[in-house]
Formats: structure tokens, C-alpha cells, sequence
């Protein structure tokens, strides 16, 4: 088997298994979480990401891993009704990806990239939140093949997108 094949199949296994779940594939009675009880817990805390993903998925574990050694305190919990995390940021089908994390009273959408929560920390932006929609392969936790250029949006109250940042472009 070529290396190239290879790596496409690696690539193509790994958006596979983190790809968002649709309502067929998941019960619509699922629990969402357990109701936090500390602003830690909340995503209030400007330092704790909490993070909604399902179990199966490694990419999301490994976003995980790579924003914990970038020096953020984690609580994960594992949803099965993920479609609901993501309607209660009212976050629009094309701008969503495999995790829902909240923090600082704002939603980071998929594999952003540590640095970039850090500056929507620090600089406090009238929005709703960050996302890096899909899964760009080489965007944190989705370092399966050669990286692709891809943009951070941060999306306001309604809706709308303006660049946040950008890498490989």
C-alpha cells in the first residue's frame, strides 16, 4: 500500500469516527450533562474549558490532551445528545464541529487553537464565541496528515462570522 493511500485512510478513519452525530444516530432522550455546580464546572471560570463531546471520539480527546498541556484545567463530559449542547449556543450547522466547550462565558467550537482562546480571553470580544468549523486536518487534535490552511471564526450574537485568526494561510 502507498503512503499516500495510507495516509488518506488514516485521515479519512479518524473524520470518520469524530464527525458530528446526527439525530438518527443518536437517542433524542440522551441526557445532555450532569447541571454543573461550580463556576468552575460552568465554563464561567476564564481558566476551565468544559468540554461536551461523545466518548468514541479521539480527536476530541486529544484536543483535550493538547489544551491541557497548553495550561488550561479541563472537565470533559461525555454526551450522547451533542446536537443540544450546540443548540444552546444557537451554533449554526456550518459552523460546527466535533466538541462543544464552553469558558469565560463564551463557546469555542471545535479544534481551535489554545493561543486563539487565550486572546478571546484576554481580549473579551462582544461575541458568542470561537469555532473552527469541520475538522481541518493539522488544527489541534486532528494531526493526521499534512496540515491545511484553515480560518478561526468568532461569531457574534446573530450569527455572523468575522476571521478571528488563521494558520497555514
Amino acid at each position: 500500500m502507498s503512503p499516500r493511500l495510507v495516509l488518506s485512510l488514516t485521515s479519512a478513519a479518524a473524520l470518520a469516527a469524530c464527525s458530528p452525530s446526527t439525530p438518527e444516530a443518536e437517542p433524542a432522550a440522551s441526557a445532555v450533562a450532569p447541571a454543573p455546580v461550580s463556576a468552575a464546572a460552568s465554563g464561567s471560570d476564564s481558566t476551565t474549558l468544559v468540554v461536551y463531546k461523545e466518548s468514541t471520539c479521539p480527536c476530541c480527546n486529544a484536543w483535550v490532551d493538547y489544551m491541557r498541556n497548553n495550561g488550561f484545567r479541563v472537565v470533559t463530559y461525555n454526551v450522547s445528545d451533542l446536537d443540544a449542547v450546540k443548540q444552546k449556543h444557537n451554533i449554526a450547522s456550518n459552523l460546527q464541529s466535533c466538541h462543544t466547550t464552553e469558558v469565560g462565558g463564551y463557546y469555542v467550537e471545535g479544534h481551535v487553537p489554545a493561543d486563539l482562546v487565550r486572546k478571546l480571553l484576554a481580549e473579551r470580544p462582544r461575541i458568542a464565541g470561537i469555532t473552527v468549523p469541520g475538522m481541518p486536518v493539522g488544527s489541534p487534535g486532528m494531526e493526521v496528515g499534512p496540515p491545511e490552511p484553515y480560518d478561526i471564526l468568532s461569531v457574534d450574537s446573530a450569527g455572523r462570522t468575522a476571521i478571528f485568526g488563521s494558520r497555514g494561510r
